[in-house]
């Protein structure tokens, strides 16, 4: 999700078509997020930092892999748990001042490269 509400705002109810899982969710593999409804990618991702094959059968497809730097990954901030997540509604509205005042410890990812 972006920082910035506009943004965000403007891309957050993008969604696009499935495409056919042709990787499995392997740690390491990155994903696109989506719900239960058919062609509801949306503009999130995610870092697989575990094997979750079991999204393979949801329709989760990955498009890309962590092929150096995995270690950096693995140092992103854990702390907060499964149970305290953000709330996306508020980081849609909110941004980034929402996750700085109430997720201090969060990492971002300011930088990423796609190679062939």
């Amino acid at each position: 999700m972006h920082g910035e509400p506009a943004i965000q705002s403007a891309w957050g109810r993008s969604n696009f078509t499935d495409d056919p899982v042709k990787q499995s969710n392997k740690r390491g593999f990155v994903t696109f997020a989506k719900s239960s409804a058919p062609n509801s990618r949306s503009t999130q991702v995610f870092i697989n930092f575990v094997d979750n094959t079991g999204l393979d059968g949801q329709g989760f497809a990955p498009f890309g892999q962590v092929v150096e730097g995995m270690e950096n990954v693995d140092k992103l901030y854990s702390g907060y748990g499964r149970q305290n997540v953000p709330d996306q509604g508020r980081i849609t509205a909110e941004g980034n001042a929402y996750l700085a005042k109430e997720y201090p410890k969060l990492d971002y990812i300011k930088k990423a490269t796609i190679e062939p």
